[in-house]
């Protein structure tokens, strides 16, 4: 294995500056280095998969545009995975790249600029030639018309400007290294000559002009979308994507509701289905059509890094201000309860932001988490330096009168005290009511347990369920009481934590509990400049997570260790899964196996 940012390529050296100027085929943000010079394939694909084949999924809701990068609009399944981008990141690595429309690139070791080399072959569907200069308009396009986190996050990029059509030069305002790896990394590369004259704010209502394995071929607007494999895409025998993307067409049908769209699955209306709902899973995956082996129904275990899913405060509204509230209500969720009785047992409580990491933190605090915390022992809770926080736990009765009358202490000493059972303000004698926004019936399911224990505390929670459209509207404004959403799983402390913490970016969508705390903003700042420290990160990663999680910013929810797939039995699949995905992208059809199916799935 390679460590880190090795070279892989020349050391050019500027004497009288004393810096290096790096050159290389891939870049690295973290961590070891999986692939060597010059590899074949990825390790978790079967690199003589065949292609060819129909495979349809099913998707909630509906949609109004294919642009996956507008401020408004929905946008349509894999919208977005019909570009490029400058480098392709594996999912069995962390945070590391290789080409694919960069060819190479070359940096300064102080991460003030760098140089990406365009690959002369890539080109766009219309086979236009991808240049530098379409590089540095989507760079500009973005900062312009992009979400408002964008132009936060790349404030320290000076200027991306194509030297010529093959290479294209970032220059920094401040060097930063995960910033301009970033870029280079994740760069979507938009065609000139297609947006120049379109706003990439505002939903389209047609397909772009993309660069990547597939294309729109139709679409019926709102309802179904149909994508065709390009047959003649300019990268399909690069390493990093031989072997995968194996589907001549990959289909999308949209239903309203997830009752139905599991009903239709059953039925035989489309192929695939990872599900969601414990109690679908239990009770719902029979018929004749499982009897006969036509549909196949696996639990892939895995140990993924997992999203710190729950019910997330919007701690700018007054109500959810005191950290004592939030605290109080953790106590009216009975997971055990709703495990055994809702769940069948298939899940486990979430209580970190870094959960099946080795960045969760555990136990008492180390001695280098001590240290890192120092600096900021007077602005963060008191039990950030006594243990890990664990959610409460019952018996799974029911009855978890302990865990209320915890709960009406603390509501007491935030001020909060119960009037004819309605628990009130005692200063302002507002009542205790707040809204759950949702947009799925499996929410409101979720949260009616929630909902009645609060209720024991004299607490009022409404449960507003409204359309995808309005649900995404408001969620971007940040325009709701209480959300069930999550935060992304965290394989390592990264500087992107900066996006949903820091109080630079309360504006992001991401900062979904409009979190504003100097504490936080000192960590995540720390995180930021000490990406290439991997042993200082060991002690930032727990300490952050030790500050998040005492500070209750959301009810933490469950997971399970296992992917909940049901597929009808035409797919064949590599015999490695890459570590950190399920690996659709490198399955295929066998055609052995269709023939035995009905027609209609074949």
């Amino acid at each position: 294995m390679l460590k880190g940012t090795l070279i892989a390529g020349a050391i050019l050296c500027s004497p009288w500056l004393h810096a290096q100027v790096i050159e290389s085929t891939y870049l690295s943000g973290f961590g070891d280095v999986k692939y060597p010079l010059q590899f074949k394939h990825l390790n978790y694909v079967n690199p003589n998969a065949p292609k060819g084949g129909h495979v349809t999924y099913g998707a909630i809701g509906t949609y109004d545009s294919f642009n996956r990068y507008g401020s408004r609009g929905k946008p349509g399944a894999m919208t977005g995975e019909i570009y490029d981008t400058l480098m392709f990141s594996p999912s069995d690595e962390i945070n590391t790249s290789y080409p694919l429309i960069a060819q190479k690139v070359r940096y300064q070791d102080d991460y003030s600029w760098m140089e990406v080399d365009i690959n002369p072959k890539a080109k766009f569907h219309d086979g236009v030639p991808i240049t530098a200069h379409d590089v540095e308009f989507s760079f500009q396009k973005f900062l312009d018309q992009g979400v408002p986190q964008y132009r936060t996050y790349y404030k320290k990029v000076k200027s991306v400007k194509a030297l010529n059509d093959t290479t294209v030069r970032i220059e920094m305002n401040e060097a930063d290294h995960d910033v301009l790896f970033s870029l280079a990394q994740g760069l979507i590369v938009l065609p000139k000559h297609f947006w120049k004259d379109k706003d990439l704010s505002q939903p389209l209502s047609q397909p772009p002009l993309g660069s990547g394995p597939y294309k729109v071929e139709s679409f019926k607007s709102g309802q179904s979308i149909t994508y065709s494999r390009v047959k003649d895409y300019w990268a399909d025998t690069l390493p990093v994507n031989v072997g995968r993307n194996n589907f001549d067409t990959i289909q999308y049908d949209y239903y309203r509701d997830d009752t139905v769209m599991l009903e239709a699955f059953k039925a035989g209306e489309y192929d695939l289905r990872q599900e969601g709902t414990a109690k679908f899973w239990a009770t719902s995956y029979t018929g004749s059509n499982f009897d006969k082996g036509y549909i196949v129904k696996e639990e892939i275990p895995h140990q993924l890094p997992q999203n710190m899913q729950g019910f997330i405060y919007n701690t700018e509204r007054a109500i959810f201000h005191d950290p004592k509230v939030r605290e109080a209500l953790t106590y009216a969720l009975d997971f055990e309860w709703m495990n055994k009785n809702m769940f069948y047992q298939q899940y486990s409580r979430t209580s970190s932001y870094f959960q099946n990491t080795q960045y969760q933190a555990k136990g008492k605090p180390s001695k280098a988490e001590l240290a890192v915390l120092d600096p900021i022992k007077q602005q963060v809770p008191p039990r950030v330096f006594d243990s890990a926080y664990t959610p409460p736990k019952s018996d799974g009765s029911g009855r978890i009168r302990t865990q209320m009358r915890t709960a009406i202490k603390l509501l007491k000493e935030a001020g909060w005290e119960i009037k004819n059972g309605v628990l009130t303000n005692s200063n302002t004698g507002q009542p205790f009511e707040f809204e759950l926004m949702a947009y799925s019936p499996t929410t409101e399911r979720i949260a009616d347990p929630l909902k009645k224990n609060l209720s024991h505390l004299g607490i009022t929670m409404k449960i507003r369920t409204v359309d995808t459209t309005q649900y995404l509207k408001r969620w971007h404004e940040r325009d709701y009481d209480m959300i069930f959403s999550s935060y992304s799983a965290n394989a390592y402390p990264s500087a992107n934590l900066k996006i949903a913490w820091h109080s630079h970016f309360v504006d992001s969508t991401y900062n979904q509990a409009g979190v504003q705390d100097k504490a936080i903003d000192y960590l995540t700042e720390e995180i930021d400049t000490h990406q290439l420290d991997p042993e200082k990160l060991k002690a930032l990663g727990p300490a952050l997570d030790r500050v998040l999680t005492w500070n209750f910013f959301a009810i933490p929810a469950w997971h399970s260790d296992s992917f909940r797939v049901a597929s009808w039995d035409k797919f064949s699949r590599p015999d490695v899964r890459p570590e950190y995905d399920l690996g659709l992208d490198t399955w295929w059809i066998d055609n052995d196996k269709a023939k035995k199916l009905p027609a209609k799935r074949r």
